[in-house]
């Protein structure tokens, strides 16, 4: 790997006061529909039906977004030449009894809306509030409230066309996965990875908890874009002639790239008054400038490395 730089950041971790070891494993509320979090944990839970959505709609002339929002499974996104959005999902549910597997065909459902520059996507149930939790889900809102007896999962499949924007959220036992798609992305998740292959031309978006993060640029970003997980490495791969400030924090691992790289200073903290005092934090990133520098992109984790590298054809 050419230009390969390590950025050493433990002196942040030591005077932080950080664990070294690895992180337990995060298990977000309302994680599952039903007492267990594993689809092949199927103990107390004899039946099992599975059944296949199909669904296609109009993209249209307008630009439009793609939101699914998901809960318990994976999400599949692969762009193309059409102007239809095709829609597959494998739904997968397990019962402890006949009344709680109708249960769980009455209670869990997937909601649609279809508008000119929207199409949404949204596994509803007894786990959700129905509340609007963009600003963070307080007071158990979105959470799980009693056992009832069954285990829904939904698995998406989608074809869309290449130019869409996407908003794509999931909590267990799923990855998120996306192919040739160039537009915004937006990627939330929790237990499970992150792998996006060619993709980018705006505003880019990834996070989870538990896995890595992969983003594999066929153009490079032209937003200031952020990527995050807690256990697990980040590889960021961008085009030639990338130009970006980039902001590192990182604890259990190191920080690499194939670009030269010149170091930037870090912000000035902030200051709030509290109590007639005044409060200073700081951001505890690290800064590195890759060619004119510009945009501003930031990469943080746990545990495992993060790596920035230069794609070759």
């Amino acid at each position: 790997m050419n230009n390969r730089l390590l950025l050493s950041i433990l002196l942040a971790a030591i005077a932080l006061g950080l664990s070294h070891g690895p992180v337990a494993g995060v298990q977000a509320s309302g994680a599952a529909f039903g007492h267990h979090n594993h689809d092949d944990d199927d103990s107390g839970m004899p039946l099992r039906e599975q059944e296949t959505i199909r669904k296609s709609f109009a993209a249209g002339g307008a630009h439009k977004l793609l939101d699914v929002d998901n809960v318990f499974g994976s999400i599949e996104v692969v762009g193309g030449q059409s102007d239809q959005v095709q829609l597959v999902v494998t739904k997968t549910l397990r019962a402890e009894s006949k009344e709680s597997m109708e249960a769980a065909k009455k209670e869990v459902t997937l909601d649609v809306t279809d508008q000119p520059d929207l199409l949404k996507l949204y596994v509803n149930g007894p786990f959700r509030c129905n509340c609007n939790c963009d600003g963070g889900c307080n007071n158990g809102c979105g959470g799980w409230h009693g056992d009832r007896g069954y285990v829904v999962k939904m698995d998406f499949q989608l074809q869309v066309p290449r130019n869409i924007d996407l908003k794509l959220k999931t909590v267990n036992s799923g990855r998120i996965n996306v192919r040739d798609v160039i537009g915004s992305f937006s990627v939330h998740n929790v237990n499970g990875g992150i792998e996006m292959q060619d993709v980018g031309g705006g505003r880019a978006f990834a996070r989870t908890v538990n896995g890595g993060v992969k983003v594999v640029f066929r153009e490079n970003p032209k937003e200031s874009s952020e990527f995050g997980t807690i256990n697990g490495p980040i590889d960021l791969y961008f085009n030639p002639g990338l130009s970006a400030d980039f902001r590192f924090k990182n604890f259990n691992g190191g920080v690499y790239t194939d670009f030269p790289i010149t170091s930037l200073a870090a912000p000035a903290p902030t200051s709030e008054r509290h109590n007639g005092r005044f409060v200073f934090r700081t951001s505890h990133f690290t800064g590195g400038r890759v060619g004119a520098g510009g945009l501003e992109i930031k990469a943080d984790n746990l545990n495992g490395d993060i790596r920035v590298l230069e794609r070759h054809e």
